[in-house]
């Protein structure tokens, strides 16, 4: 190549280089907006529950098992297609033709009996292959019917707010949905039919799903394309924005997948599975966690709203302050407390049972097994005697430097849902105590109202699975049996 083509090629690589950076800029700016659009994109797709009643299979026919050909008589023979012709008039043709004549008569005899035994034969083949279509028609009826009645079994126990039954209608649910941009498809459900509150485990990406460049630039110096790295409290900013649409977007997919209405309470914990630089190990912090009712989430407009903003002030939720450091927030209830799989049977038959029904015990007994359980957690308790304790059952202190401080706690041995005036009751106690935090425990449940109460307040609400779960993990063992009315 002579200096002059040289010098023209060179000339060419700069605004080729140019290109090539505004291309790699334009890609960062449309994967950062489809970042934003993560909510409104779920918005426009309706979110309709399953109609169980969808799942019933149609009634199947079975084949048929005998052969068209089989199904009429076959024409037996004629007696036409045997008999010979007349003679000739000379001599000696009666004698041969008598001959031929009884000749006929016999193979017309035989082709009669062979019709009869092939027509027999035909009959019992068609009988036999009826009788099997029949038998293989009733097998079919009866695995339908079987299918049919499981899926009304499962709607009735759906229905009827049963924990398993919800448990799988949601994660089936949430399990067909497709997540965007290649997410992490990893979720969890739990539901706790005391307080109509399903408990969402739900993983997200990390902070690196947010490019690391605001843009490319050419330096012409270099000759080399070079990425402008983002400013971290924009690339924050940004991570916390996806991370709060998510949170609306589950809480979205929760409601709207509802169909049969069992669930009025949403726990909502984003997780991140990601490695410690420090450690080298795999952790899983909660970067978000939000509790809401369906009363709030439904006054929302979603399409007009501030993601962070609602979540932070409307839901009172707690997002992590510094996602890229992995710091984890506190879940407003841990997903363990209402994971079925953690839950023993409640409804076993007490004959072969011996773990002690809570609700045989008395209230003094009852507050006597919490002091016992908040002793296992780790906690330094004092009970009150009945009477004196002015709203207080007992006092809790955590010795932890930050998070811990002084709890009081009351015990309501209950069957019936915990009003909103105790839960309201136990913040005023707080606030006179000069508490850190208020913690009930119940062995019912919890209104929507309740919770939406204690949102943003240092009040934790414990219902009957929490309890039991709390129980499993510390060797108490318990169970939840109502009494026969």
């Amino acid at each position: 190549m002579d200096r002059s083509m040289e010098g023209h090629a060179r000339s060419d690589r700069p605004p080729g280089r140019t290109a090539e950076a505004a291309q790699r800029t334009a890609a960062v700016q449309e994967r950062v907006q489809a970042l934003g659009s993560i909510l409104a994109d779920a918005l426009a797709v309706d979110v309709n529950g399953t109609d169980l009643q969808t799942l019933k299979r149609a009634p199947l026919r079975a084949p048929p098992t005998v052969s068209p050909s089989d199904l009429e008589a076959h024409p037996g023979p004629v007696w036409d297609a045997f008999v010979p012709h007349p003679p000739f008039r000379w001599w000696g043709a009666q004698r041969r033709f008598a001959r031929r004549l009884a000749d006929a008569e016999d193979r017309f005899a035989e082709a009669i009996e062979r019709h009869r035994a092939s027509e027999e034969t035909r009959r019992e083949r068609v009988a036999k292959a009826l009788r099997e279509q029949v038998e293989h028609q009733r097998r079919l009826d009866e695995a339908t019917a079987e299918q049919h009645a499981r899926i009304d079994a499962y709607e009735r126990a759906v229905q009827n707010r049963g924990r398993a039954a919800v448990t799988r209608y949601f994660t089936k649910a949430l399990d067909r949905l497709p997540e965007p941009l290649d997410f992490p498809r990893r979720r969890k459900v739990g539901y706790v039919p005391e307080s109509t509150l399903l408990a969402v485990e739900w993983d997200l990406p990390d902070v690196s799903v947010v490019p690391a460049e605001a843009s490319y630039r050419y330096d012409r110096a270099l000759d080399a394309v070079l990425a402008v790295p983002r400013d971290p409290l924009e690339l924050r900013r940004l991570y916390q924005q996806l991370v709060a649409q998510l949170a609306l977007r589950a809480l979205h997919l929760v409601f709207g997948s509802d169909r049969y209405g069992v669930v009025d309470t949403v726990v909502f914990n984003g997780m991140v599975e990601s490695v410690d630089l420090t450690t080298g190990q795999t952790v899983r912090p909660c970067l978000i966690t939000l509790r809401a009712t369906r009363e709030q989430f439904e006054a929302l407009v979603l399409d007009q709203l501030d993601p962070v903003a609602c979540i932070r002030h409307y839901f009172a939720a707690e997002v992590s302050r510094h996602p890229e450091e992995l710091q984890p927030v506190e879940p407003v209830l841990e997903f363990d407390l209402a994971d079925p799989r953690t839950i023993e049977a409640v409804d076993v038959i007490s004959e072969i049972d011996a773990r002690p029904n809570l609700l045989d015990l008395s209230p003094e007994s009852f507050e006597h097994l919490v002091h016992n359980l908040l002793t296992r957690m780790g906690l330094e308790t004092r009970l009150f005697r009945r009477g004196t304790d002015g709203g207080i059952d007992c006092v809790a202190y955590d010795p932890r430097p930050i998070t811990g401080g002084k709890f009081v706690v009351q015990a309501k041995l209950w069957t019936r849902t915990v009003p909103p005036s105790a839960v309201r009751d136990l913040f005023g106690t707080v606030v006179d105590a000069g508490a850190t935090k208020g913690i009930l425990i119940t062995t019912s449940g919890f209104g929507p109202t309740s919770y939406q109460f204690a949102n943003g307040k240092p009040l934790q609400l414990i219902d009957g699975t929490a309890l039991l779960s709390l129980c499993h993990l510390h060797n108490i063992p318990a169970r939840i049996i109502p009494r026969a009315s």
